[in-house]
Formats: C-alpha cells, structure tokens, sequence
C-alpha cells in the first residue's frame, strides 16, 4: 500500500499558494498554531506520520475531508519469489572430540 500526500492541491483548490497563508488559516480556522517549520514541511514533504489532531485541523482550516489529502494505492503489492530452502540433515556429523561439524 502506497500513500500521496496531496495537501498541496488540496490547499490550491480552495486558492492556498504558500505554508504562511496555510499556516494562517489553521490558526484562524482551526485554532492549531504551528511553527513556520512545521507548516512547510507538512506543505512541501510527504510525512511519515501525522498527528490526528493536525489532520482534523487541516480538514477544518481547508474544509475538505482525509480522502482530499490523501490518495491511497491499494494495489497488491508483489513480493520477490523466495530463495530455495537448503535442505537439512537429519542428523549432524560428529568429529572424533564429540562437537559437531557444520553442514555439508
């Protein structure tokens, strides 16, 4: 599963160009004061992780819903065929000091 963070056409849909008008309208709208920072990153990066209370105050501040600042790809993804299993002995040779030998 893949994520696209779309927050920036989200913000641009409802004519938000840049992180300070952004940041503005969460504190005006939401309540939510961020850092400058806070709001770039959020605006130009794909996070890893979001706290809930930023994405409802962002919903809030741009009246939209998750699935406009979000886009998930659901598609199965493919996993590479596993390497063949080494067979192992059922049982361990033994050297003349009683210690085992590694595998043949």
């Amino acid at each position: 599963m893949r994520i696209k963070w779309r927050l920036r056409m989200a913000a641009a849909q409802r004519e938000v160009w840049t992180g300070t008008e952004l940041r503005r309208l969460l504190a005006d709208k939401a309540g939510l004061e961020m850092s400058a920072a806070s709001v770039s990153a959020l605006f130009t990066k794909e996070p890893t992780q979001i706290k809930m209370t930023t994405l409802i105050a962002l919903c809030t501040a741009l009246q939209c819903t998750p699935d406009d600042l979000f886009e998930i790809d659901t598609t199965p993804v493919e996993h590479p065929a596993a390497p063949p299993v080494r067979s192992v002995p059922t049982r361990q040779a033994v050297n003349a000091r009683g210690r085992s030998l590694p595998p043949i």
